[in-house]
């Protein structure tokens, strides 16, 4: 006798079990990681190294892709999120907490405890997990360079961009705009920050991702980085000026006509990877009012914090010294200078920012500006001294690297995923994303459209937007969206039925809804509208 259903749901009520290209791909994707895992029993052989290491890296990524197959390749173009909020890992279920406890105890082993995972102390040969990484760390670096944790870890790290970049092609094929920025997002983390800054290391230069801007950057300014820098030569020299030249030419320039996207998702490494390996998660983002109000305060004094930490790096850099730099009380005095015309400008604009709902953000600049001033003034009477206040500045950067830099972005940012969805670091902690996103809110072109007249409120946009914007808000109003958050993925646009939304680059032009009335005043004009 069947079982009647008394469902009046149009949607199936529980997960369907996996197909077979599924199942065969969860078997060879274990196979590989279970590999890796049990190197950290150093029972391997060292002859068995090589073929072990890379025969893992090929099932994992054999294993993914086989798995993509079955869950995308035989289905209807378009945005498949079948399930999310019915499986286990997806909707904060027990396999969830079990993955987000796996991550976060691997990341507090890579930071805090290396030796656990087989990091030679002291000159000691690798074993472990790190040492099973050694065969590509050699033969990228060259003879006698071995793995370090780092090393390991970024391997790992290219390696889920990858293939979970394919899988995201593929789910997304559909939409050219999303295979486009998953493929810049791949090669930039593949030859930016894995391959070049090996082959760096393997001419004995500084090592350095070109992708990484301060502030993302923190230890950019740092005496020891420049140094390195300074002491290679012409191709160091360049390094350092390309580095300054992104934070004050090229990224303004490019956030003006693009707006932050150009950065956190076509560019940016932790951006690549919530986009590649977190787009299972991205619905979990909270889209409440005090989470974007605990965001605006958070992100803003990270990058205060960023910012002062840095001046002082800088004027810890005794210019007399090394030659290279001005004078302490030049740099001194500009620092000043600067910070009063840009409090200027604050407090001229000071109604626009509250009117946009930008207070808290006009707050914590103001502050930031506010010590910037009290802080070279106090150092100007006090020369030579290495404190900023009262607190020594290799304290500041100790705090910075170990809560923020390390705590915040790897432990919290990467092993929250399945618990509070992919974006975690970039909503509440990037110093990289809160500067951008200064420049994105008042002077970028870059701003999302609505047509609030063929908006049906189904939510999609909202439920997907991994930057927990409730976008179904601003297109029920038909309002734009201009928020300093938004890193332009795209998805809420590729996931809305009706096509509500659409990213543009056009004229500065906060108030469009003056701009539209100046169309329609024009008849000749109103086809700009379309």
């Amino acid at each position: 006798m069947n079982q009647i259903n008394h469902s009046l749901s149009l949607t199936e009520s529980a997960k369907r079990p996996l197909n077979i290209f599924q199942n065969i791909g969860s078997i060879i994707g274990f196979s590989g990681l279970a590999t890796l895992l049990i190197s950290l029993l150093n029972i391997y052989a060292e002859s068995q190294v090589p073929y072990l290491f890379y025969g893992a890296i090929g099932a994992i990524s054999l294993g993914t892709i086989i798995y993509t197959i079955g869950s995308y390749g035989g289905k209807t173009e378009g945005i498949k999120n079948d399930y999310n909020w019915l499986s286990g890992l997806t909707s904060k279920g027990s396999f969830a907490w079990i993955a987000g406890i796996f991550i976060t105890t691997f990341y507090v082993f890579l930071y805090w405890f290396p030796q656990h995972l087989g990091l030679g102390e002291s000159g000691a040969a690798n074993k472990g997990l790190v040492g099973f990484f050694d065969p590509l760390s050699v033969l990228l670096k060259g003879e006698g360079k071995f793995a370090s944790q780092w090393f390991m870890y970024g391997t790992l790290y290219t390696l889920a961009i990858l293939i979970f970049g394919i899988k995201f092609i593929v789910k997304y094929r559909h939409n050219r705009y999303q295979v486009i920025r998953t493929i810049s997002v791949m090669v930039f983390q593949l030859g930016f920050a894995f391959i070049i800054p090996a082959f760096l290391e393997r001419m004995s230069l500084p090592y350095n991702d070109f992708k990484n801007v301060w502030p993302l950057n923190y230890y950019f300014f740092d005496t020891w980085n420049i140094n390195g820098m300074l002491n290679a030569g012409n191709i160091g020299l360049f390094m350092l000026i390309f580095g300054i030249a992104m934070v004050l030419i090229i990224t303004p320039i490019l956030t003006y006509f693009f707006g932050k996207r150009w950065y956190c998702s076509w560019v940016c490494g932790c951006g690549g990877l919530a986009e590649t390996a977190g787009d299972s998660f991205r619905h979990l983002s909270d889209k409440s009012q005090s989470a974007w109000k605990i965001e605006r305060w958070m992100i803003h004094l990270v990058l205060a914090i960023s910012v002062l930490m840095t001046i002082a790096v800088i004027y810890n850099y005794r210019a007399q010294e090394t030659g290279y730099l001005v004078t302490t009380e030049i740099f001194l005095i500009g620092i000043f200078s600067l910070a009063l015309i840009l409090s200027g400008f604050v407090i001229y604009n000071r109604n626009k920012w509250i009117k946009k709902q930008n207070k808290i953000a006009f707050q914590i600049t103001g502050g930031i500006l506010l010590s910037l001033i009290a802080f070279t003034a106090y150092s100007y009477f006090l020369k030579g001294s290495n404190d900023l206040f009262v607190i020594q500045t290799y304290k500041i950067q100790k705090f910075y690297g170990f809560y923020i830099g390390a705590a915040f972005s790897g432990v919290i940012g990467v092993g929250f995923y399945p618990l509070m969805g992919s974006r975690v670091w970039c909503r509440f902690g990037c110093p990289m994303a809160a500067l951008l996103g200064l420049q994105q809110k008042f002077f970028s072109r870059f701003r999302i459209t609505t047509n609030g007249s063929q908006c049906i409120s189904c939510g999609n946009c909202s439920t997907y937007c991994e930057m927990g914007i409730d976008v179904r808000a601003y297109a029920e109003k038909g309002q734009d969206i201009v928020r300093a958050s938004c890193v332009g993925c795209g998805i809420c646009s590729a996931v809305c039925p009706r096509g509500v939304l659409k990213l543009e680059n056009g004229p500065a032009i906060q108030d469009r809804a003056t701009a539209k009335r100046a169309i329609f005043i024009s008849e000749d004009k109103v086809g700009l509208l379309d």
